[in-house]
């Protein structure tokens, strides 16, 4: 027999250009079993963080990763923009690497956020465009990915020189805790590159990182090679790659969000301190500490310039792309090392 459902509720949440009603069906729901956090609690964390939160997701298109059946159900992603969505929740179109379309959700107000969260929305993953140029990103993201013997410290260590070449190449970045293990560091870019150059800018950015950290870094895509080391996952910055946004929930039983941190705080923090009950009063505390992030948008003349330049003339070029995306111009070929080196017959 399944548990009696609660009775809904309506919220009123102020809009821009008035009042919106959301309807919360069924809000005591539980999400997260081990700390007894309802659908209710949830919609009422995003409504708490909704300015911070807007200014990392706004006027993106956004998949929305739904957990109808809580964090121990089975999550899927949701790229379309839902049947029955309220005339207030706008859509930006983008396109898939296989060149179909799909209208997708774009967050413009706290109402947004609201809704998508009665839906079982945990994770808000946005791509890095606006929705008025969806084929430039405006934000290259790079994802310190902690491999099996590697914590959450590992990553920190790689962000540091992370962000030292960063300033060498005349961008900043802006660090934040995956709400994992890794950490997410997000530069704001002018969007003069398409999604394929700005790639190839992350990867030739991690491999100034590897030279510096070779045994605590590597950007090698097969998992048989990576050993205990960090990943820089240059392949979350294709078309249709996203990563978690700051200030999500992420759909993990102890609740925790991926909160923004300064520098100087990245390497003092507990990720598992930044949970859905903590971290908006951390945000009244505090405020936001990426609240200046887009006002210091840089170029990739220099990376895609002297630096690809550079690595080309010694043999390195691309590195294999997801294994359900088209084959690419210039890639490696997609197969195991293990696998291209048996021995034939």
């Amino acid at each position: 027999m399944s548990p009696s459902r609660s009775p809904a509720v309506e919220l009123t949440v102020p809009g821009p250009d008035g009042e919106r009603t959301v309807r919360v069906s069924n809000p005591d729901k539980v999400y997260f079993p081990a700390l007894g956090i309802t659908k209710r609690e949830v919609v009422d964390y995003y409504l708490s963080v909704a300015e911070p939160l807007l200014r990392a997701i706004g006027d993106r298109p956004t998949t929305l990763k739904r957990f109808v059946d809580g964090v121990d159900g089975e999550p899927f992603y949701q790229k379309r923009v839902p049947k029955g969505a309220p005339d207030w929740v706008r859509t930006a179109t983008i396109t898939f690497p296989s060149g179909r379309t799909a209208d997708e959700v774009c967050p413009t107000e706290p109402a947004v956020l609201a809704w998508a969260a009665n839906l079982g929305t945990l994770d808000f993953h946005p791509w890095p465009v606006r929705s008025a140029d969806p084929d430039h990103p405006d934000e290259l993201r790079i994802d310190l990915d902690p491999q099996p013997g590697t914590d959450f410290a590992d990553a920190v260590a790689v962000a540091g020189v992370l962000r030292d070449v960063l300033t060498d190449a005349g961008l900043v970045g802006w660090p934040k805790t995956s709400g994992g293990r890794g950490v997410h560091v997000t530069v704001p870019i002018r969007p003069e590159w398409t999604f394929t150059e700005v790639r190839r800018a992350v990867i030739t950015i991690g491999r100034r990182v590897v030279a510096e950290l070779p045994d605590r870094a590597t950007l090698e895509w097969w998992k048989e090679s990576r050993g205990e080391r960090v990943f820089l996952d240059y392949n979350q910055a294709c078309r249709d790659r996203t990563v978690a946004s700051a200030w999500s929930v992420r759909g993990r039983p102890k609740a925790t969000v991926s909160t923004p941190v300064t520098w100087d705080e990245l390497p003092e923090v507990d990720p598992d301190q930044f949970n859905l009950r903590t971290v908006p009063g951390l945000l009244a505390e505090r405020g936001d500490p990426h609240a200046q992030l887009g006002e210091h948008a840089g170029g990739l003349e220099k990376v895609l310039g002297d630096w690809a330049e550079a690595d080309a003339a010694n043999g390195l070029g691309d590195l294999p792309y997801p294994p359900d995306y088209p084959k690419m111009p210039g890639e490696p070929k997609r197969v195991q090392p293990s696998r291209a080196k048996s021995p034939t017959s």
